[in-house]
């Protein structure tokens, strides 16, 4: 009888697989990095998403190749294609989330003897500045990412004190936050009353949030749900996480700081 081979695309499979393929590379030994390390400094990087690629650049990258394309609106849902494996194939260090299991599977089938590194992907700016100093000890870029950092220090505090600036009656908004927003909340200044997400809002919930009366909520824009506390007279911020292809960082906070001021009434 004639076997038929079935692809079977699942979750699961691939987060084991990400596991394995990690455990194999040994990323938490320190002595794999000279090993990874390109010897001209200039690594060849490969990222599943704009996000990864914009802490590669700010960590001091240059040669970086993204995965998947910015029209896939949910990154993990993304089927990668064999120009895809080509490239990682080609690569120093490929960049993932845990999230993204099929980061495991593209490395794999490729067959790269690539590094697989699994990044944590917040824009709270704290994690942030840990990101990119770790990648830059890994591609041996450390000038170039403390350089960055000093830039993007004085940007956030630049962008902070405008916001607060703009506080309604010099006070701060009273704000409800989708659990991958809240570092927007934190560059508003603002102190969330409570958070949702990623799954679907309640009814439980619902009454809860809107029991706290907030005046904003800061939304996720890759994984909204629509309004989330309609009628509650709460102005719904869409909050963008991911970089665009120029995989310019800063751009992120600029653009949450302008739909915060818009928000708030601010000029």
């Amino acid at each position: 009888m004639a076997r038929t081979r079935v692809r079977i695309p699942s979750l699961l499979a691939l987060s084991a697989a990400a596991l394995l393929l990690t455990a194999a590379c040994g990323n938490s030994d320190p002595s794999t990095v000279d090993a990874a390390r390109p010897q001209d400094g200039k690594p060849s990087v490969v990222v599943t998403t704009t996000w990864e690629g914009a802490l590669a650049k700010a960590a001091g990258a240059e040669d970086i190749k993204v995965i998947v394309p910015q029209s896939v609106h949910h990154a993990p849902d993304y089927d990668p294609k064999p120009s895809d494996l080509a490239a990682v194939a080609k690569a120093d260090f490929v960049l993932y989330a845990p999230f993204e299991p099929y980061a495991a599977k593209i490395k794999e089938a490729a067959g790269s003897k690539a590094r697989l590194v699994e990044v944590e992907l917040d824009n709270d700016p704290t994690k942030v500045s840990a990101e990119v100093g770790r990648l830059a000890g890994l591609f041996g870029t450390a000038e170039a990412a403390t350089q960055w950092k000093t830039g993007f220090d004085t940007e956030y505090a630049k962008l902070n004190q405008e916001l607060r600036a703009g506080w309604p009656g010099g006070r701060s908004p009273s704000v409800v936050t989708q659990v991958f927003t809240a570092w927007s909340a934190k560059l508003a200044g603002a102190t969330p009353v409570g958070t949702y997400g990623p799954e679907a809002v309640t009814p439980a919930q619902l009454a809860e949030l809107a029991a706290k009366k907030p005046e904003l909520v800061l939304d996720n824009a890759h994984m909204s749900t629509g309004t989330v506390l309609p009628d509650s007279g709460a102005k719904q911020v869409k909050i963008v996480n991911y970089p665009g292809e120029d995989l310019d960082l800063l751009a992120v906070y600029r653009n949450a700081a302008a739909e915060l001021k818009k928000a708030m009434g601010a000029s």
